[in-house]
């Protein structure tokens, strides 16, 4: 056999023993490929207060010794304030805290959003203006890569603004004159109610909008009581106050059922 017909010979015999390979369901290790392990999708909310005690659950979440968290605080328009809050609150912990500014120059931020928001184990959203926080994200794509970042195994969490965003849709104070609904990334199904506690008009609102459909079932959270979930299911119900209460509400029989969900308290 001549060399070139030998080696079209041998190259068209391995593409046949490929495909018949993979044909009777060789693993993708066989094939050379390294399949991404599945990953537990992790996020911790609370309806009011994400302070120290949070961010300490939250750090744990990440199953790491001294995690990277990072602070994201779009809604509030990367407040001075707000940064300087979140690392006195990280001040306590074993973390190696940073934040990151959505109000950006191509001259100054060097690195892609994938590159800041995938190279960490936690990112805390601020609170603020929910619907502006939406508009933002999606305009630079960072709703998309918090969803990456959430199917990694990357802990999100957040209050307020940064408890509602990760729902599909819930009460905000964002536009003028009245509390309203906002939509928003929908990683968890159903609605969300901060504040349950603390603003008068959260309440009935929401009661309003899940009893005529406007809004499907979900949860509302006290100042300082939240949830922790994995993938879309409660593992946990917390909080740092003793009266602060979690709640899932929803409709039986035609009436609105706000069902207590009893916190354990961390610090």
């Amino acid at each position: 056999m001549k060399r070139r017909e030998f080696l079209k010979s041998s190259v068209a015999g391995s593409l046949v023993a490929t495909f018949a390979d993979r044909s009777l369901g060789a693993s993708p290790l066989e094939d050379g490929l390294q399949p991404r392990p599945a990953s537990t999708r992790k996020i911790l909310i609370a309806g009011g207060g994400y302070g120290t005690a949070f961010i300490r659950y939250l750090a744990q979440l990440t199953g790491k010794p001294r995690p990277k968290l990072l602070y994201l605080p779009t809604a509030s328009a990367d407040s001075p304030t707000g940064i300087i809050n979140w690392y006195r609150f990280c001040a306590p912990l074993n973390v190696e805290p940073s934040h990151q500014v959505s109000f950006i120059a191509s001259y100054t931020q060097t690195r892609t959003w994938e590159e800041v928001l995938l190279s960490v184990d936690g990112i805390v959203c601020s609170g603020g203006n929910t619907l502006n926080q939406q508009v933002i994200w999606k305009a630079h794509g960072i709703d998309a890569i918090l969803k990456q970042a959430w199917d990694r195994g990357i802990v999100l969490g957040g209050a307020s603004a940064g408890s509602l965003c990760w729902f599909e849709h819930g009460t905000t104070d964002s536009r003028p004159k009245e509390l309203s609904k906002v939509d928003c990334l929908g990683f968890l199904q159903g609605s969300h109610s901060p504040h349950y506690d603390a603003e008068p008009g959260r309440r009935p609102l929401y009661q309003k909008m899940i009893l005529s459909g406007q809004m499907k079932p979900g949860y509302a959270c006290d100042n300082d009581a939240g949830i922790y979930f994995e993938d879309n299911t409660v593992k946990r119900v917390v909080h740092t106050r003793a009266a602060a209460k979690v709640y899932y509400v929803s409709v039986d029989g035609g009436k609105v059922v706000e069902k207590v969900m009893e916190p354990e308290m961390i610090s």
